[in-house]
């Protein structure tokens, strides 16, 4: 049975954006263009994150994350602006700068740009499945890059904007390609919604929907989101290490 259009709700916190009608029972199968996946309704804001990793308090890297909405040739887009710094084994810092841009809607891939203190750098464009761009790694001269993309992927790095962009309802389940550069092709990842919990998020009880994102091809586990309809939507995480550790990741807004 199709569900009736309705606003999410998250205990205390009142009514959210709304959610289009779909069976609850059945797997949402996404792929970049898919009419369930619309990203426009993101307001613009600012938030910082943290990282921390397994039990520790002390953060190891952070980052501020800007949105902001516009228009590129008639086609909505959303901007995201990254700046942040990484505590080094030596005690100091590096820093990077990262510059996305999205098509709103579909949350397609458009243009990055990853800039880091350290010399190192990768730019590249998104058009029509062909990617275009240079990049230069640690001790090295740059180089191009050029590639066709046969199926296009959401970004790995910001995967868990997919089920914010289709619509937190739980028990809902949804699988969709996740890609970045460094991948050959896309890898389909399965993401399961479950009711809201409450987290401790630097010092502040916020309560906020669970998603799993899970290796489709094997069940692992990738991360657990802890994701809000209002900024700054990732309010937690706890992303799983190749060593068997836990990355944890807190989200606040900067927003006044």
């Amino acid at each position: 049975m199709v569900a009736a259009a309705h606003r999410l709700l998250l205990p205390g916190l009142g009514a959210c954006r709304e959610v289009p009608p779909q069976q609850a029972a059945d797997t949402l199968r996404l792929e970049v263009g898919s009419p369930e996946v619309d990203g426009r309704w993101f307001p613009p804001h600012l938030a910082r994150n943290r990282v921390y990793l397994g039990e520790a308090t002390e953060w190891t890297s952070e980052w501020t994350n800007e949105l902001t909405m516009g228009d590129s040739a008639g086609v909505p887009v959303m901007r995201w602006v990254t700046r942040g710094r990484q505590r080094t084994p030596d005690g100091g810092e590096a820093s990077w700068e990262l510059l996305q841009t999205y098509d709103a809607r579909s949350l397609a891939p458009l243009a990055y740009s990853n800039t880091s203190s350290t010399g190192t750098y990768t730019r590249y464009t998104i058009d029509d499945g062909r990617l275009r761009g240079v990049r230069r790694l640690p001790g090295q001269g740059e180089e191009p890059i050029e590639r066709v993309l046969d199926r296009l992927g959401f970004m790995v790095n910001a995967s868990d904007l997919v089920p914010m962009a289709v619509g937190l309802e739980p028990g809902t389940i949804m699988t969709a390609p996740v890609w970045g550069l460094n991948m050959e092709a896309p890898e389909d990842r399965v993401f399961a919604v479950l009711e809201p919990e409450t987290v401790s998020v630097e010092g502040e009880e916020v309560t906020a929907y669970r998603v799993e994102e899970r290796i489709a091809a094997t069940g692992a586990l990738v991360a657990n989101w802890y994701l809000t309809d209002f900024p700054p939507y990732m309010v937690y995480a706890e992303v799983m290490l190749p060593d068997g550790g836990v990355q944890r990741i807190t989200g606040v807004s900067l927003d006044p």
